[in-house]
């Protein structure tokens, strides 16, 4: 550096050495953070930046898991038998005017199914369990480290002050007892009764989702119908999972469109409620997000987990919704439908969030410039503006909620459905390498600089992220329990054959003979789904 050059302010340091897409491989200089942007922001970085790193043993047992399944596709006894039957077993019809099927048209189903559907996977849904509660206790060593090198372990808000917000809102004041100063009181009723009422709609956003969801499910089971009927064999063979990818994309437009609105929602009700202080404004706000956006993101999982397949009763006696017969899992089992489901929304949520996370932001920066130049217009344009007054142009700082969120639902995926998905973790890995540079440019290049704040911990999110471990430990015990056709298969290598030679047979009971009769054939159907 020559001696005329001016040495570079703290924005500059962090825009070369921290936010270039070149340093993905490079530790993140958190001290420069916290000096720049205070320990609020600088902890999350560093909570991002430790969760990725731990990402990486996961994702590397996981593709290991992934390839012993592809291994398996081809090895496998039962897929075997399925792909050599020829005409031996003829399946009964899904619908009254379906035709019947032989089950080895399902053969390249079937082995997709066996790349999930393993021993490695309850492995590593057993790993995966060990790793989340490892990696929170871990994490509680970092977080208590960085907070005692910043000096912020004796820090308390004790008497946080009221919101500007609130402040200008509330319809009375009050003597505060500690300070003795005049403060501004919102009365507790009306603030529970409120609170209440946005609970009641909270209620009424979660009945909105149930209700797109039952029509997700309508729509899988009408296009199957369809699709069977259209008399082409390779459509009527892949039907279900015809109806049951497009039911995936569609859900997943749903589920976007529904939390758009419902966070609009939220942030409105969380206002109204006239929460004094800013922390608890944020707790409330979180909590009612994070609650609808578990049941907008899980439930369609959740359903293809623990209940698809379940109610479909047996040919002659079928259970209907709506008129309409109960969907079934497809050929392979529902554990590939998961996967599938997990795949779309998950990697569809991240690739529709980074796209936005490049795009809106530029977008909304160049508006911002184009406004405020037009209003500034006094014929100065030759002036060289101030370094402050090109920082006023860019964005104000809108907290960090969305980022956080952002990623506790990434969690969920990767821990609570890991046994359906071994790739989930290799994914989540790789949008957050993007996600970081994403992030840092964003704060670096696209925000003002924020009010520095002080921190002890990440907050409610933390209280969130071991709630969903504890679910994640069941979700996964009931995943192999129930969905996976892990303990049949170990129940007939104990009982009847070790090799698993005659396990179709075993699995496949004949249709009632008044069904057989009314048809004049004899058909099978999967005992499993009973």
């Amino acid at each position: 550096m020559s001696s005329e050059e001016e040495p570079s302010n703290q924005r500059q340091i962090l825009f070369h050495y921290w936010a270039q897409w070149s340093k993905w491989k490079k530790y993140q200089p958190l001290s420069h953070i916290r000096r720049y942007f205070g320990e609020k922001i600088a902890l999350y970085f560093a909570w991002l930046g430790f969760y990725t790193a731990w990402l990486l043993p996961a994702a590397i047992v996981g593709t290991l898991v992934f390839i012993i399944g592809i291994f398996m596709m081809f090895h496998d006894i039962p897929t075997q038998e399925i792909c050599s039957s020829g005409d031996k077993y003829k399946m009964c019809p899904i619908c009254k005017v379906c035709p019947y099927w032989n089950l080895s048209s399902v053969c390249p189903m079937f082995q997709a199914g066996r790349l999930f559907d393993h021993g490695g996977t309850v492995f590593f849904s057993i790993f995966m369990s060990l790793w989340a509660v490892t990696f929170l206790e871990y994490w509680k060593r970092m977080n208590a480290t960085l907070i005692y090198r910043w000096d912020c372990s004796d820090f308390e808000d004790i008497e946080e002050r009221p919101r500007p917000q609130f402040a200008a809102l509330a319809p009375m004041t009050i003597i505060n007892p500690i300070t003795g100063e005049e403060e501004p009181y919102f009365p507790k009723r009306t603030r529970f009764n409120r609170i209440i009422t946005g609970s009641m709609v909270i209620i009424i956003m979660i009945a909105v989702v149930i209700m797109f969801l039952i029509s997700v499910i309508l729509y899988r089971a009408i296009i199957a119908v369809i699709v069977s009927r259209s008399g082409h064999f390779l459509l009527v063979s892949s039907a279900s999972r015809i109806a049951s990818l497009t039911g995936s994309v569609v859900n997943l437009l749903f589920i976007l469109l529904l939390s758009k609105i419902y966070t609009a929602l939220a942030l409105f009700l969380t206002k109204w409620e006239m929460h004094r202080t800013q922390t608890t404004f944020e707790d409330a706000f979180t909590f009612k997000v994070f609650i609808f956006e578990f049941i907008n993101f899980y439930s369609s999982p959740i359903y293809i987990a623990f209940f698809k397949g379940r109610f479909v009763g047996y040919p002659g006696h079928y259970n209907k919704l709506l008129g309409i017969r109960n969907e079934d899992c497809a050929p392979g089992g529902c554990l590939i439908e998961l996967a599938q489901e997990l795949l779309v929304i998950m990697v569809g949520k991240q690739v529709i969030n980074n796209i936005q996370e490049i795009v809106i932001p530029k977008l909304k920066t160049w508006r911002h410039k184009r406004n405020l130049s037009e209003s500034n217009k006094t014929g100065q344009d030759n002036v060289m503006k101030q370094f402050w007054e090109s920082d006023y142009k860019l964005l104000p700082y809108s907290g960090l909620f969305t980022e956080y969120l952002e990623m506790v639902l990434q969690f969920g995926f990767i821990t609570i459905f890991v046994a359906a998905c071994p790739l989930a973790p290799l994914f989540a890995l790789l949008n957050n390498w993007v996600e970081i540079r994403l992030d840092a440019q964003k704060f670096v290049c696209e925000y003002r600089r924020p009010v520095a704040e002080r921190t002890q911990g990440i907050g409610i999110w933390f209280h969130i992220l071991e709630v969903i471990t504890h679910l994640a430990v069941i979700s996964n015990a009931f995943l192999i329990a129930f969905t996976s056709d892990f303990l049949p298969r170990l129940y007939y290598q104990y009982t009847r054959a070790s090799n698993l030679q005659g396990y179709i047979d075993f699995t496949l009971a004949y249709a009632p003979k008044s069904f057989d009769l009314k048809n004049n054939v004899t058909c099978r159907w999967d005992l499993l789904l009973l």
